[in-house]
């Protein structure tokens, strides 16, 4: 047996192991993953986790509030609003005022204390999820807030910087599909796009985020500009189907 052949055997084997080793690793989610993933269970997490909806109003709502009750009251953007400026925010007045605080404090915080404030006697939400949803959440609160003054005029509601042109290209290729061009699609969306976007905030975090239970992709990971514009598109839809 020449030594050539024996040296291009060893070689192969050598090669199969470290294919076999590649393909056993574990596929880890991104951290984007995970922040997205965070940013929809601060919207819902009960509809995210497919958790029975709770039934009762939550103990840390503020009785001056009598517009909302039941499990609306449980989400996290209904106290911290979806720019998670919470009463300094767009929810400073409208429906859902409560006077609460944002979440925009705990930016860059360590994961393990926002999990804590999570679980804490105010929140009460220890128990009603995993490990991984905690993680997530928090992840997203501590590395996946954005500042929507920057893209929102709060006085007007409109976009700021958006081309609608170029935001009809990306709302063409990846949002028409489920959509439809004129953004009133899927058939059991309430409100048209065109109409949604009279809470630019919450668009904005459903963009860059995507929809609980639903097959949405979201688009945080792409330049903030393509949110933007595709949003200013948004606005030029008709408001009714």
């Amino acid at each position: 047996m020449s030594r050539l052949f024996i040296f291009q055997t060893s070689f192969l084997f050598f090669v199969s192991l470290i294919f076999v080793a590649m393909t056993s690793l574990p596929i880890m989610a991104s951290e984007e993953g995970s922040i997205a993933r965070g940013a929809k269970l601060y919207d819902k997490w009960f509809a995210v986790i497919k958790a029975e909806k709770p039934k009762e109003t939550h103990p840390a709502w503020p009785v001056a509030n009598t517009k909302k009750k039941g499990n609306t009251t449980w989400r996290c953007k209904s106290c911290h609003g979806w720019d998670n400026q919470g009463v300094d925010g767009a929810y400073g007045s409208g429906s859902y005022k409560t006077g609460i605080k944002g979440i925009n404090a705990m930016a860059g915080a360590d994961t393990t204390k926002i999990v804590a404030v999570l679980k804490d006697d105010t929140h009460k939400l220890s128990g009603l999820m995993a490990e991984e949803d905690f993680q997530d959440l928090a992840l997203f609160v501590s590395k996946g807030q954005v500042d929507m003054r920057k893209y929102i005029d709060y006085s007007t509601k409109a976009v700021i910087g958006g081309d609608a042109s170029r935001g009809r290209d990306y709302f063409d290729t990846m949002c028409a599909q489920c959509h439809g061009v004129k953004g009133d699609l899927p058939k059991d969306m309430k409100k048209t796009l065109g109409k949604q976007l009279s809470n630019p905030w919450e668009v904005m975090h459903k963009i860059l985020n995507g929809q609980p239970d639903e097959q949405m992709p979201a688009l945080r990971t792409l330049d903030r500009q393509v949110v933007v514009d595709v949003m200013a598109h948004l606005a030029t839809l008709p408001k009714d189907k």
